[in-house]
């Protein structure tokens, strides 16, 4: 396809119902809404792009958690457990993979990363999501098709992964993004996990300001003036609050053109939940 481990990971609309008949093609439905488990399904039986298959974070993109929270709140899964899904959904080294979700491209971008951690790089966020889709007036389905299983082992990609030690290991001079939103980040609030504030080092760079007002990224230009200086640094190190949101700045980072910064994976959920863990608070 044309599209082939091209360097920018989005796809956009009009691709996409050009190439809706390819058989190499499969389309992963990710619309989530925390707090809400069912209301992505939901969404998707009401309606989805004609050939779609519903992915839900919680279920297939997220392992068990532990009782004390370490590993944060939506852990990756095992790599059997992924071989496992994508197998069943029909992805193998042939497939192109095109993820959309409903609201910011956070669920989207979790699945793209993580099929690229298991080594396939054919895989794309469409920009703008379902709403771009709507917009363009194309076709939707309440279809729910069943496709082949096909076979997919995984290639680990372990370098693109970052635990709690390597973030403590880190170098001063590396750049560490946090990706909540700045009331967050400062501690103001904090309706989720452990404790209020951030990782010591870190600097705010909310996803969402990686975003048009219409939900598609920013183009190349833009994003590589937003991150400024930072792109020069040899290593760029990502988290969030639960390993999600963080992947919309990985996608964003890519199209700037670091496709190699790393993601800690059990993020903000994960650093709070141990009690020696430092916290900083304010715009430190």
């Amino acid at each position: 396809m044309s599209q082939d481990k091209l360097q920018d990971p989005m796809i956009q609309v009009d691709w996409l119902y050009e190439h809706l008949n390819d058989p190499s093609l499969v389309i992963l439905d990710c619309r989530f809404i925390l707090g809400q488990p069912d209301a992505g399904r939901a969404e998707y039986d009401a309606g989805h792009i004609p050939g779609a298959t519903y992915i839900s974070l919680e279920s297939d993109l997220s392992g068990q958690k532990t009782e004390q929270g370490h590993g944060g709140r939506h852990p990756l899964p095992n790599i059997s457990a992924m071989e496992e899904l994508f197998s069943q959904i029909g992805i193998d080294q042939h497939t192109t993979v095109v993820a959309y979700d409903g609201d910011d491209m956070a669920m989207a971008a979790r699945l793209w990363w993580m099929l690229r951690y298991v080594g396939h790089e054919r895989v794309y966020v469409l920009d703008g999501g379902y709403a771009a889709w709507n917009r363009a007036n194309y076709p939707t389905s309440t279809e729910i098709l069943q496709r082949k299983s096909r076979s997919f082992t995984a290639n680990v990609q372990s370098d693109m992964l970052l635990t709690k030690s390597a973030i403590e290991q880190r170098e001063a001079t590396i750049p560490l993004l946090d990706s909540r939103a700045p009331e967050r980040y400062r501690g103001d609030v904090e309706p989720l996990d452990y404790k209020a504030g951030h990782i010591p080092g870190a600097e705010c760079f909310f996803y969402k300001n990686t975003l048009q007002s219409d939900g598609t990224l920013k183009t190349k230009e833009q994003l590589q003036n937003h991150f400024g200086e930072l792109l020069q640094q040899k290593q760029i190190m990502v988290y969030c609050g639960s390993g999600v949101t963080a992947c919309v700045n990985l996608l964003a980072l890519m199209r700037a053109g670091r496709a190699d910064a790393k993601l800690y994976g059990g993020s903000w959920s994960d650093w709070s939940s141990y009690k020696d863990s430092p916290v900083a608070t304010g715009d430190e």
